[in-house]
């Protein structure tokens, strides 16, 4: 099914007056721009260019970003995948209109006809969601860095920092994992950046609904510890869960790698996920 040729799947409401400070962050040596937080909120990096790279080129049909943020990993699978249509679905006023501010850059033209915006809380009955643009078994591929710190870490004063961050009491991430679930098509795919801690209760959430789980341990430098993992899963498949060789950002001196540089250039990618 595909989408309609507007860059939003709602009407969009004027931006929220909002004085807050931004910066233009262009990635992927200038194949997009991203409006983002300067000095407050979240600021997405090299964990949202890790979700993107696991983007195959030859992805088609329809993409969804969730948990959007400034729309980073959307607009980077959109770059990465020329046939596919990416949904930035977001809950944070100021960052759906982050969003949409960036989907009308100059810099986004090429990209912004198959983007659309889904400003919705994934904790909103299904209803809710479909009438936002968030329909029920449609995405082809779900994407998704979801609030992953757990509740008795020390919460940032700044609310739309801490909501990036951290799970809603009504959202835990079992149940954030089981609406991207929900998402998918038959045989689609899902794609999710965790911390290493959080593996448990990803498993939990995700093999009884989704088989063919692939883990990628990913380390900040050689003979570290993994401090995030990459879990891909599929929809209508029985395949047994992979656990994969792990991959590093930077050497053992701490010196960042050929691989960390691919990954933030757009040219890395991951296709041992769903092999």
């Amino acid at each position: 099914m595909a989408l309609p040729a507007s860059a939003t799947t709602e009407a969009a409401p004027p931006d929220e007056p909002d004085d807050r400070p931004v910066r233009l962050d262009a990635f992927y040596g200038g194949a997009f721009a991203v409006l983002q937080p300067k000095g407050w909120g979240y600021r997405s990096g090299l964990d949202a260019l890790l979700l993107a790279a696991a983007v195959p080129a030859r992805t088609s049909g329809r993409i969804a970003d969730l948990g959007a943020g400034s729309g980073v990993v959307g607009l980077a699978a959109a770059a990465r995948a020329p046939a596919a249509h990416v949904t930035l679905v977001e809950a944070q006023p100021v960052m759906a209109a982050l969003c949409r501010r960036s989907l009308a850059l100059a810099e986004n033209a090429r990209l912004a006809p198959r983007l659309a915006i889904a400003h919705v809380d994934i904790a909103e009955r299904r209803a809710t969601r479909e009438a936002a643009g968030l329909t029920d078994g449609v995405f082809d591929l779900v994407l998704t860095n979801p609030p992953f710190h757990p509740a008795n870490h020390r919460r940032p004063p700044d609310p739309v920092r801490e909501r990036a961050l951290f799970p809603a009491d009504d959202m835990p991430l079992d149940r954030w994992l089981a609406v991207a679930a929900a998402l998918l098509s038959p045989r689609g795919r899902l794609v999710t950046v965790l911390r290493a801690d959080r593996l448990g209760e990803a498993l939990a959430a995700l093999q009884p609904r989704l088989g063919g789980l692939a883990i990628l341990p990913v380390h900040t430098r050689v003979g570290a510890p993994a401090e995030r993992i990459v879990v891909a899963a599929r929809k209508g498949t029985r395949a047994p869960l992979r656990l994969l060789e792990g991959i590093a950002a930077a050497d053992g001196a701490g010196k960042t790698n050929d691989l960390a540089l691919r990954i933030s250039a757009g040219t890395a990618d991951l296709p041992q996920l769903f092999a």
